[in-house]
């Protein structure tokens, strides 16, 4: 301690003698071989990359892995699981690393990559004034993760976040009205800044999801706000109407070209581009079985499930079929796994011990799961129910068409936009409409029923979003499962708890989290 002194002093007294400024001493501290300035567009690709994987930060499958499957696939019943493990939403167990995935994972990522384009091409960044259409794109990846966010736990750090730069390393929370207030504000602004008279400045390059196409960008950015404005619509009608009539003045989305597909592919990495939910699956990598729910197949397989003639014609793209060998494909013996039975109920259900489920229940198409297989995030389908369900709600103005019209042309939607992941995978406009008239719009069931069921069985994959459209408009109308040892008293979780670190690390969450952190405390939109 004693030399230690002496060299700080001695330090000292050199600077005095020798006259160096302050200035020159800060030059000191450069390094001369760093980079003093980075080019945003190399942060934004990887920014867009997080939004379908971990990133550049590590495991791309776990967070689909924990969580979007573990947990959101099994509650809102699209796929059943007769393990334990981490697959938490079957038997509404508790998993910690699928509460916290999400939340750990998004904020170290993309939202991190986000903040650094935003902080540098804002005022006083070094790139104050440039990198215009990647600083927009930006604001709206930000808002499609931070919605995500606070759909999954509620009240979220949100505008300290991502500030431990600036000497903010404990966040408050914001509620999550103000933080949906505030996205759709971003998303307003950032939408209609979005420019083709704008330098592109690498952009297109950079943009590997619609090659710098701001028209394209712009339908997103408007779709996205129509997703948020009626996710509040039950709790904040005001503010719903006037952003889907924003949305709908400003232009969304209007076919199966403007689908949001993040491209992935079998190299460099598997940590970082491959397809993270097909990797999860991976016998040899994730290990999550791929058995298709009974609630889905039934539904699928329509009113009179003995013949072939009314099923939809997704059941044998979303089914591979039964077995392996001599596969069966016929539709009419598709047969889904019940939620919340192990291997002994199942027995005893099926009469038969020991049983092979293998040879028992439908899977997911393989089709579907290459590592290469492009990751979707939002699509026209979802748009074309909202545009339906605000028309039959009279949420907002100057929505073109009808109710009817719009729920047909997202069937038909749905039906057709899995042509990326095989282009066998096709779905003719004669079986769609044949699909239509058998089960006519609103006659066969409520109008806002059929909107439900079928978003419902729009977002295969994208489970995040079916658990929050199912929290919101209560369809379809699914049975819960009450497995021994459940922690939900029978019921389907609502929301993930926070991370066991955030909520020993940050002081702020006493005062400000979505409390009690349970799985039966819904989220301010969902009531």
């Amino acid at each position: 301690m004693k030399n230690l002194k002496k060299y700080i002093k001695y330090g000292l007294a050199v600077a005095l003698v020798t006259g160096c400024d302050t200035k020159q001493l800060h030059d000191l501290n450069i390094n001369p071989q760093a980079l003093n300035e980075v080019n945003l567009n190399f942060i934004f690709t990887s920014a867009e990359l997080g939004i379908a994987s971990n990133g550049t930060t590590g495991d791309n499958r776990y967070i689909d892995w924990r969580t979007n499957i573990g947990m959101f696939s099994y509650a809102i019943q699209h796929l059943a699981n007769s393990g334990g493990g981490i697959a938490p939403g079957d038997k509404y167990t508790v998993n910690a690393e699928t509460n916290a995935a999400p939340f750990e994972f998004t904020y170290n990522d993309q939202l991190k990559n986000i903040a650094e384009i935003l902080k540098q091409s804002g005022p006083g960044g070094f790139a104050e004034g440039k990198y215009k259409n990647t600083r927009e794109a930006s604001r709206i990846l930000r808002a499609f993760s931070f919605a995500r966010l606070t759909d999954l736990y509620g009240n979220i750090p949100y505008s300290e976040a991502n500030k431990g730069i600036e000497g903010i390393f404990f966040p408050k929370y914001d509620t999550q009205d103000v933080i949906y207030a505030d996205l759709l504000k971003e998303l307003d602004e950032a939408t209609a800044a979005l420019s083709t008279s704008n330098p592109d400045e690498g952009f297109k390059a950079a943009d590997f999801i619609y090659n710098g196409d701001i028209a394209r960008w712009k339908k997103w950015g408007y779709s996205l706000m129509l997703r948020l404005a009626m996710r509040i619509s039950n709790v904040d009608a005001a503010k719903a109407a006037t952003y889907v009539t924003k949305a709908a003045a400003g232009g969304v989305f209007t076919s199966n070209a403007d689908n949001v597909w993040v491209k992935m592919a079998d190299g460099p990495s598997e940590w970082v581009n491959q397809n993270g939910i097909s990797r999860a699956f991976d016998a040899g990598d994730g290990g999550q079985p791929t058995y298709l729910s009974a609630t889905l197949v039934n539904f699928l397989k329509g009113a009179n499930p003995a013949v072939a003639t009314d099923d939809d014609p997704r059941l044998m793209i979303i089914s591979g079929g039964i077995g392996s060998g001599t596969v069966i494909t016929d539709p009419v013996k598709q047969k889904g796994m019940p939620n919340g039975y192990d291997l002994a109920m199942l027995e005893k259900l099926e009469n038969k011990k020991p049983i092979d489920v293998s040879t028992t229940y439908s899977r997911i198409n393989s089709k579907m799961l290459q590592d290469s297989d492009p990751y979707q995030i939002m699509n026209y389908g979802e748009v074309e129910f909202l545009l339906a369900e605000a028309i039959e709600r009279k949420i907002g103005t100057g929505i073109a068409g009808t109710a009817k019209s719009h729920y047909e042309a997202g069937v038909k939607a749905s039906m057709q936009m899995y042509t990326p992941f095989d282009a066998s995978l096709t779905v003719s406009d004669a079986a769609a409409a044949k699909y239509l008239t058998t089960y006519p719009y609103g006659v066969t069931k409520p109008a806002l029923e059929m909107i439900g069921e079928q978003m419902w069985v729009n977002k295969f994959f994208n489970w995040w979003e079916a658990w929050s459209d199912w929290r919101r408009t209560g369809f379809p109308k699914l049975t819960p499962t009450n497995y021994p040892g459940n922690v939900t008293g029978g019921t389907i979780p609502v929301r993930l708890r926070y991370p066991t670190n955030e909520v020993a690390g940050n002081p702020n969450y006493q005062t400000g989290a979505t409390l009690p952190d349970d799985f039966t405390t819904k989220v301010w939109w969902d009531k």
